[in-house]
């Protein structure tokens, strides 16, 4: 029975770059996003009454009329409003992008609430901030561990992020338990919170599924077809979905990192035990592609997209 690695990355372990604990938590790290494609992290920088606000924020917005939530569009692909989807009816999702940033969150705000919801807005961006860190921790372990750090520079000046809050109601009688399909994440790095109600189900190599619990103080680190395809394969992007089998609503948020720009591979990761997989890719244009319904169908976009 597979069992996702927990690695500690709370203040206890003083994680500074180049120290012992450092260097053994970016072996962890990415020898777990290679076998994986994710892991639990024990992440200790979200204070209690943050992260209670968080979710109790989740659950006013998806309060809000259906009129009101529609309204949350993007010109991005799969940014938007997400619900009332006759195949998936206990799922709806909100994002907005810039997510780590005062104009982001107030650009979502601001529609969601035109009178104002200050709290709302705090939380979110105090929230956002501190989840980010953690990815960026997380993305720069991966890089120096391959050795490719000098691109890591590069990398950052192009990140921005998605936050997508989530709400899967609990099945009416005789209505499915799927919370949502499986499917691959077509970002670079996913960090995922929830509520205290499990649900997250993960696809090993092998094609195990299996169930994923978290502690409060526990993230999903999760790499996306971005990463797979920057690393040639090295990382791993899994399959994953959530299955609804109790009686309370789960709530999760999750930030996305996605890069403006062109990904391509970096020479380090190419040799003759491992060609080149993958051509260099505009990232928001993958999303354009995989948006078109035939290819959400494809048992991997990515390739199909820039395979070689």
């Amino acid at each position: 029975m597979h069992k996702l690695p927990t690695i500690d990355f709370t203040n206890k372990r003083n994680l500074h770059p180049g120290s012992t604990s450092w260097l053994t938590t970016s072996i962890e790290a990415t020898r777990a996003l290679e076998q994986y494609g994710c892991f639990i992290a024990e992440y200790d920088q979200v204070p209690l009454n943050l992260n209670n606000a968080v979710f109790q924020a989740l659950q006013d917005l998806f309060d809000l009329p259906i009129e009101t939530k529609v309204q949350n569009k993007s010109t991005k692909p799969l940014y938007g409003y997400v619900g009332q989807i006759p195949f998936i009816p206990l799922y709806e999702s909100m994002g907005f992008d810039y997510s780590n940033t005062l104009d982001g969150v107030r650009s979502f705000t601001d529609v969601m609430w035109p009178h104002g919801n200050e709290a709302f807005g705090a939380t979110l961006l105090a929230y956002n901030g501190l989840v980010a860190k953690l990815e960026e921790m997380v993305t720069r372990m991966v890089f120096e561990s391959y050795g490719v750090e000098k691109h890591l520079d590069a990398h950052r000046n192009m990140v921005t992020y998605l936050c997508r809050g989530m709400k899967y109601r609990r099945p009416e009688k005789n209505e499915t338990n799927m919370g949502f399909v499986a499917h691959t994440d077509k970002d670079f790095i996913t960090v995922l919170h929830q509520n205290q109600v499990d649900g997250l189900e993960v696809k090993a190599r092998d094609g195990e599924w299996f169930t994923v619990e978290l502690l409060p103080t526990s993230y999903i680190v999760m790499s996306g077809d971005a990463a797979m395809a920057w690393s040639n394969e090295r990382l791993y992007s899994p399959y994953h979905r959530v299955t609804m089998n109790g009686n309370a609503s789960r709530y999760s948020i999750a930030q996305f990192s996605f890069l403006e720009g062109i990904i391509e591979t970096p020479e380090e990761f190419v040799d003759e035990e491992h060609p080149l997989q993958f051509k260099p890719f505009d990232h928001l244009k993958y999303l354009d592609f995989y948006n078109k319904e035939e290819n959400r169908k494809l048992e991997c976009a990515i390739r199909t997209y820039c395979g070689v």
